[in-house]
């Protein structure tokens, strides 16, 4: 997938020509300077991939023709962090940015009993996974959900079908290497990962009544979102 690649949320099936919108038409016209017959690919981040060739290059509403039509499917397992929100939104977006390359399916925004409560600005978040989904030269895109409580969570049907979950805390306790658990041949996995200041005992002892190991991401204390993304590498690399 070496030519460029541009989003459009909604791909129809055997269209043969498409009309782009103002800000993709821009970026191909303005900023990359293609004309008319150069190629590009497009998806939906649903596993659609389309050749076209542009056939009219304007700057506002470049339109291009479909070359070539294929559906990529979704490789392995079903990989999702769930994650308390920050303080710090930059953090935030730096680990979706991050678990957008990764390859992670699912991103569940958490509100902890110590999350410091921040607005939640759903828009910017989904084109951050847009732009990152692009960069890394895929044609899927993680599911983002709107942020949820924690007990809200594990009640969820989805989460208790989840066939291995992993709490991630600091807590004292018996606990593993997230690693030395994942089960490449299984179909799910969910890691909870908690705020600054961790998850509350309280909640460290309703996950484990509902099922979920307790896993350590290593020796050292890591910040929330670093703990973020090495549980995405570490559930993604036992799946390669």
């Amino acid at each position: 997938m070496n030519l460029p690649l541009f989003y459009i949320p909604n791909i129809v099936a055997k269209q043969q020509e498409i009309e782009l919108d103002e800000d993709t038409s821009k970026h191909i016209v303005n900023v990359l300077r293609m004309k008319k017959e150069e190629q590009l690919h497009l998806t939906d981040g649903k596993g659609f991939l389309l050749l076209t060739a542009i056939t009219d290059d304007h700057k506002k509403r470049c339109r291009v023709s479909v070359l070539n039509e294929q559906f990529i499917p979704q490789t392995g397992r079903k990989t999702s962090i769930a994650i308390s929100l920050l303080k710090n939104a930059s953090r935030f977006e730096w680990f979706l940015e991050k678990a957008t390359e990764l390859g992670i399916t699912e991103i569940i925004p958490l509100l902890c009993d110590r999350t410091e409560k921040q607005h939640f600005r759903f828009d910017r978040m989904q084109n951050i996974l847009v732009s990152a989904m692009l960069q890394s030269q895929q044609a899927w895109l993680p599911v983002l959900h709107q942020p949820v409580g924690f007990g809200q969570l594990l009640k969820q049907e989805d989460i208790i079908g989840t066939t291995q979950k992993f709490i991630a805390h600091c807590m004292p306790g018996d606990k593993q290497p997230l690693a030395a658990l994942v089960n490449s041949s299984l179909p799910s996995q969910l890691v909870l990962i908690g705020p600054e200041g961790d998850f509350s005992p309280e909640e460290v002892a309703f996950a484990t009544e509902h099922y979920f190991m307790p896993v350590t991401l290593g020796n050292t204390r890591l910040r929330t979102e670093t703990a973020g993304m090495v549980a995405a590498v570490l559930v993604k690399a036992e799946g390669q």
